[in-house]
């Protein structure tokens, strides 16, 4: 088995360009699989005491699926292990180690469907106003963070933005999202004058690149700012004001597009704005809404409280 699980994690290495992180994965995931080939468990009589991968064919697989949800490991980590297992048998037919591929008759566990968190109007506004000061880094940071509450967008739509794509008179901008479609967001009062702020504080210490197009948001060697900067940044506030949750600049988005439902924009707008392709995509806000709704009618409905 270690020289199966070798060639293969070369492979993955050297042809497919796999990171380090993801070989990781791959050979703890297999190694599981191999593990509980050999272990006790259910059917016993296909149990091995020396596993043998070239031999396991889809039931050994989806008994590996049942011992995962018996321990109760999430969907998406068993969707992860899937994959490995995929990954490894599409290899070993390909070099022609075993006839068939076993996991192609394996179906991938459906993943949970989560609701997306949305931050309190209180603690968005609590966010967005965290940069204090007037020094260059604070007015970024507040221009990026009045950005994506004002117009709702993907930190990678807010990595590429640059300031030839902002119409800050009309209160504009226009930014590539999925699939290189391009969209019009809005940029409300604060996220324009954020904006303004930044870009004068720039412009006077020297900060803006002459050449063209300009990013939008720079760091200290005056270059784009990466998405994993951005990350931090918000995650820097999110920490500094303590706001409960699991919240990245993800939540940002989910706020925007909540708080307008709650105001009672409709569902195509919003879905126009986020940058949807499908209605069904937008609609798991309406679930969020229902839930402020119904704590309003249970509070001030006589006829809610029995």
């Amino acid at each position: 088995m270690a020289d199966y699980l070798s060639e293969f994690l070369d492979y993955m290495r050297y042809e497919k360009g796999a990171s380090g992180n993801t070989l990781v994965g791959y050979g703890n995931d297999i190694r599981q699989f191999a593990e509980y080939l050999k272990g006790p468990g259910e059917p016993v009589d296909r149990r091995r005491a020396e596993p043998d991968l070239l031999k396991a064919d889809n039931l050994d697989i989806r008994g590996f699926l049942a011992h995962l949800v018996k321990r109760g490991i999430k969907k998406s980590s068993a969707q992860r292990k899937v994959a490995s297992i995929r990954s490894l048998y599409r290899y070993l037919f390909r070099e022609g180690l075993v006839e068939k591929n076993p996991a192609k008759l394996v179906a991938t566990p459906k993943r949970e469907k989560s609701q997306p968190i949305a931050l309190s109007v209180d603690d968005a506004v609590m966010l967005v106003e965290a940069p204090g000061g007037d020094k260059l880094e604070g007015l970024r940071d507040r221009a990026i963070l009045e950005v994506f509450y004002s117009a709702g967008i993907r930190i990678s739509e807010l990595a590429g933005l640059d300031r030839e794509q902002a119409d800050l008179t009309q209160g504009l901008a226009k930014v590539t999202g999925k699939g290189n479609k391009e969209r019009f967001v809005p940029l409300g009062r604060k996220a324009v004058e954020a904006i303004l702020d930044y870009i004068a504080a720039a412009n006077s210490a020297k900060k803006t690149p002459a050449h063209s197009p300009c990013p939008m948001f720079l760091n200290n060697r005056g270059e784009r700012l990466s998405v994993r900067s951005i990350r931090r940044v918000v995650m820097k506030y999110v920490r500094e004001k303590r706001i409960p949750g699991n919240v990245s600049p993800h939540t940002l988005r989910h706020t925007f597009a909540t708080h307008l439902l709650g105001a009672g924009a409709d569902l195509r707008s919003i879905q126009e704005m986020l940058g949807h392709v499908s209605l069904s995509t937008t609609q798991k806000y309406t679930h969020l809404d229902m839930e402020r709704l119904m704590e309003v009618y249970d509070k001030a409905h006589p006829r809610a409280k029995g």
